[in-house]
């Protein structure tokens, strides 16, 4: 293939009557990803706000280019095998002319970073993102907030935040600190190492990100949230761009006090489980509501509410799948506590207690692991006598001790209200199930949307969760971060985030040709 970028092998236009000189490199799909990056103008974004200042040939935006062509390699490259990476590829024709592998090495790209971070991560992310969204028709009305952790290797130290200059006066950047690698709540699943945390902000049918921010290893997201929305707001308005958003979310956006002073915003979020207000509506029995099928196995209840003096609509949802499917999961942990339980019992039974208050005391221990089984019992004496051989009439024992013999069976009544009620403690597992198909949603938007509308924007998150799935595919870029600087780190999640960008946008193209 030559003089177009697309899939395939590109072969380089040298001598052909010298076969010798012949060269033929793969261009696979990385041409469609060089293609999508063109038309939505990052390269020249990027060096229109970073000029390059060291003595490379390669432009800022062109180091980005590489390392989102090495993030859509899907070859889980460190940032110094990149050449290497590039070594096979038609660097010229994906990048730029003149440019060749070697020029693409680390330091290259870690000033490329280093610049990033000086401008603002967040900054540079918003402004691009804006614009490409709103040349292309990628901004909808709603968008869509959530958070995940990125693990660091290594110790990083914790020290004192790097403040970002300001470059420009008259626009601030939203984010004035580098990312702090420490410890806190690991989406991961490894408490034992350091993070940091990505938040991220996507909006229309092509999940579009246009709002990231990289943020220290402990942050919360019932903090988060709530900034979140005000640096976007404050952005909008420095852009002189004034079209609000409806902002979804998780229960961590749901803080009354909080969602209080956003009066003039309209927010879709679901209201968390340790309420009193939902447990009881959960718990409340299918009969005494009305409830409204909205399909694919969702009922709906409209309720008001003015839970902590905000008006607000709240939707109650009963999921028959999610039903069905955490009934399962219910059952199996009830199987699995009940094998304890005769295990138990058999241990229990060949024990011998010196008195009765001995042996029931070690029956209400045993009855007090679970709440869902009903225990009976009975007590056989075991007397013991001096001397050998058989007692004799009318001998008294020299002492009685007792065994114990338990039985155990369901307790059907605490079971069907476990799989109503909002929240099941199995204590036998010390795990708090999720809802038995049931959770309450919402929203401030009284009249303009219907339910089923906010019913339909708030399953919509899992796009969200969908890019963070992609971000974190061991096969993407980096499963883990391996730099040490904290100011490069934003700078790389900044990457990784427009590589999501790319890869949204040229998928949802795809479909919609499709179609």
């Amino acid at each position: 293939m030559t003089g177009t970028i697309g899939m395939g092998m590109a072969t380089k236009n040298l001598d052909t009557q010298n076969p010798d000189s012949l060269k033929t490199q793969s261009l696979d799909h990385l041409g469609l990803v060089a293609a999508v990056t063109r038309d939505l103008g990052i390269v020249d974004r990027i060096n229109q706000r970073l000029p390059t200042t060291d003595k490379a040939n390669v432009t800022m935006g062109q180091r980005v280019l590489a390392m989102i062509l090495n993030g859509l390699g899907f070859t889980n490259d460190r940032l110094y095998l990149v050449p290497r990476f590039f070594q096979n590829k038609p660097v010229d024709r994906l990048i730029g002319p003149g440019i060749e592998a070697e020029h693409l090495n680390d330091d290259a790209l870690g000033r490329g970073l280093d610049a990033i971070a000086n401008y603002g991560t967040t900054r540079l992310f918003g402004e691009l993102a804006f614009e490409i969204g709103t040349e292309q028709g990628l901004l909808g009305k709603s968008c869509h907030l959530d958070t995940t952790s990125l693990t660091l290797q290594g110790d990083y130290p914790e020290s004192e935040t790097v403040v970002i200059p300001n470059q420009e006066e008259n626009l601030a950047s939203p984010i004035s600190a580098h990312p702090k690698a420490l410890h806190g709540y690991s989406k991961d699943h490894r408490p034992d190492l350091k993070q940091v945390v990505l938040s991220l902000t996507t909006t229309g049918p092509a999940s579009f990100p246009f709002w990231m921010e990289a943020l220290n290893g402990n942050s919360r997201d019932k903090t988060s949230f709530h900034e979140t929305i005000t640096k976007v707001k404050d952005f909008q308005k420095q852009l002189q761009q004034s079209s609000p958003f409806i902002w979804v979310a998780d229960s961590a956006l749901y803080t009354v006090d909080k969602l209080l002073n956003f009066s003039d915003d309209n927010w879709i979020t679901r209201v968390p489980n340790t309420i009193a207000d939902v447990k009881a509506l959960c718990e409340t029995p299918d009969e005494q509501f009305q409830w409204t099928e909205i399909g694919t196995g969702y009922n709906l209840v409209e309720l008001g509410s003015n839970y902590g003096g905000l008006k607000q609509r709240w939707l109650l949802i009963h999921s028959e799948p999610a039903y069905e499917r955490e009934s399962v999961t219910f059952e199996k942990q009830l199987k699995n506590q009940e094998n304890s339980i005769t295990k138990a019992i058999w241990h229990l039974g060949n024990q011998v207690f010196a008195s009765k208050k001995e042996a029931k005391h070690a029956v209400t221990v045993l009855s007090q692991t679970s709440k869902y089984h009903k225990f009976d019992y009975s007590l056989q004496q075991v007397r013991k006598y001096s001397g050998q051989g058989r007692p004799k009439t009318g001998q008294k024992p020299t002492s009685v001790e007792y065994l114990v013999k338990v039985s155990f069976n369901r307790n059907e009544d605490t079971i069907a209200t476990a799989k109503n009620a909002f929240e099941a403690k199995v204590f036998f597992c010390k795990k708090t199930l999720a809802s038995k198909g049931r959770f309450i949603i919402a929203t401030n938007q009284l009249e303009q949307l219907s339910n089923l509308e906010v019913f339909q924007e708030y399953k919509k998150p899992s796009q969200v969760e969908g890019g963070f799935r992609f971000l974190k595919d061991p096969w993407f870029l980096l499963d883990s971060v391996f730099l040490k600087n904290p100011a490069r780190i934003g700078a790389l999640m900044m990457v990784m985030t427009l590589c999501l960008m790319v890869y949204n946008v040229g998928q949802f193209r795809l479909r919609e040709v499709l179609k």
